[in-house]
């Protein structure tokens, strides 16, 4: 830069350092004294950034006491006098001490307790994790400047440490102050590893100014080998945004060598589809150009061919329509001698069929004739034999007849009698005048009688019948 223009980045450095020096300025609650600490409200969970802070009160000036803004944790302070209540949140951590003791009476997260406000002094702060936002304007190894933005995230791990060595007194934001002091330290840490590293080393390659970043804040915050000289914070997570080249023309620069190679590769990649374009273009046209005149060679070929097959397909016709009709002339004749002797010989057939005919006819009354013979020969046969028949049936009917009055037993045919008497009786005449006859002392008045005599004659009756059936023996 020339002498005429002035030192911009001395000028910028110079202002920072004059904004830090404001904001490191601790402020007290309105009416807060120097004597017991008064109920110190706690900051929001994600503060204001400290240089915005400072500008706005170097603007707003010294504010009325009314104006003041508003604690962000809500601590509640209940009842009157000496005998008052503090309810903290339980996100928050709290410290009470009391007048004449050395130690505190309540220290921990979320802890409430009796309040008196003539003894006791208590001091509460946001147990959340705090984010730091961080903005480091560096100087690298070739002497260019280069803007880091990053963030540290940062908790609260031993508050019994840490409100001994930190200050928590700030009215507004209690946080504030530590955030500023660990956003320096991190500032300086950045700045100190960039000085070391080149434009592209930081450019491409962020994890280095991580790791020493983490380790300078984890020495501050959580002491070194785990030591109790660290101030009870634990560093959460470190992680860097962004680099920035604060010169847009070595920007420019720096891009160039790959934004030419890009160009390079670019138009070589143009140049060479053009010429493959080119190249296919070519092969495209040649080709087509040798199917247009393979297309018409074959096109005068199958026009040749097609004249050659249309003369010889005419004339083939002519030859075939010449012995189509020398061939229709002579299936006429053959038809008609065909015909002719297909009339003679259908007249053969039919007086053929007429003799035949005549032949069948007789044989057919023939036939009829010797049927009607033979079917009264066997009418009168079928008759014989039906007579026959029941001459055999009337003979076999008789000797069953026979059989069975040679097998009937005397009790039988005199159940028989018996069982006939009724209609005996019914048969006789009356008689005009009754007699009666006994002989052999038996009464022919009386059923026993008259049974007696009937009994007498059928046993003659057998008798005789016997004597015929059976002649005698020689």
């Amino acid at each position: 830069m020339s002498a005429e223009k002035g030192n911009t980045y001395l000028e910028q450095v110079v202002a920072q350092q004059a904004m830090l020096e404001g904001d490191l300025r601790s402020r007290r609650a309105p009416g807060q004294s120097a004597g017991p600490a008064a109920p110190a409200p706690a900051a929001t969970m994600q503060p204001p950034v400290p240089g915005a802070l400072a500008k706005r009160e170097r603007a707003l000036g010294a504010a009325p006491a009314e104006q003041a803004a508003p604690p962000a944790i809500d601590v509640r302070v209940s009842g009157f006098w000496r005998w008052k209540n503090v309810i903290v949140p339980p996100n928050a951590f709290v410290v009470h001490t009391r007048r004449g003791r050395a130690e505190p009476l309540h220290l921990g997260l979320g802890v409430s307790f009796r309040y008196n406000p003539s003894t006791d002094s208590f001091l509460v702060v946001p147990g959340a994790t705090q984010t730091i936002l961080i903005n480091a304007y560096c100087i690298c190894r070739e002497l260019q400047g280069v803007l880091v933005q990053g963030y540290v995230q940062w908790i609260i791990q031993d508050f019994a440490t840490a409100y001994r060595k930190l200050d928590f007194s700030d009215h507004e934001d209690p946080m504030r102050l530590v955030n500023l002091q660990l956003r320096e330290q991190a500032e300086a840490a950045i700045k100190d590893k960039v000085a070391t590293l080149g434009v592209r080393d930081v450019l491409s390659d962020k994890q280095p100014i991580i790791e020493e970043l983490t380790a300078r804040l984890r020495a501050v915050a959580e002491g070194e080998n785990n030591s109790d000289q660290g101030l009870g914070l634990r560093i959460v997570t470190v992680q860097i945004k962004e680099a920035v080249v604060s010169s847009s023309r070595l920007w420019e620069n720096l891009q160039k060598p790959y934004r030419t190679e890009q160009s390079k590769i670019a138009r070589l990649a143009e140049l060479q589809t053009e010429e493959v374009i080119a190249e296919r273009e070519m092969t495209a046209e040649r080709l087509r150009e040798t199917r247009r005149i393979e297309h018409a060679r074959e096109l005068e070929v199958l026009r040749a061919r097609n004249d050659a097959e249309r003369f010889d397909g005419e004339s083939a016709e002519r030859l075939r329509r010449t012995h189509r009709e020398h061939d229709d002339n002579r299936q006429v004749a053959d038809l008609e001698l065909e015909t002719a002797t297909h009339a003679l010989r259908l007249d053969r057939e039919r007086q053929a069929e007429r003799a035949a005919t005549d032949r069948a006819r007789i044989a057919q009354e023939q036939e009829l004739k010797r049927l009607e013979l033979d079917g009264e020969l066997a009418l009168q046969h079928s008759r014989a034999e039906a007579a026959h028949r029941s001459a055999l049936l009337d003979l076999e009917r008789d000797r069953l007849r026979a059989a069975l009055d040679n097998e009937r037993t005397p009790a039988s045919i005199q159940a028989e009698l018996v069982s006939s008497l009724p209609e005996i009786v019914q048969r006789l005449p009356k008689p005009n005048e009754l007699r009666s006859v006994t002989i052999g002392g038996v009464d022919g008045t009386r059923l026993g009688g008259v049974l007696a005599e009937l009994m007498g004659v059928i046993t003659a009756l057998q008798q005789a019948t016997a004597g015929d059936e059976d002649p005698p023996r020689p």
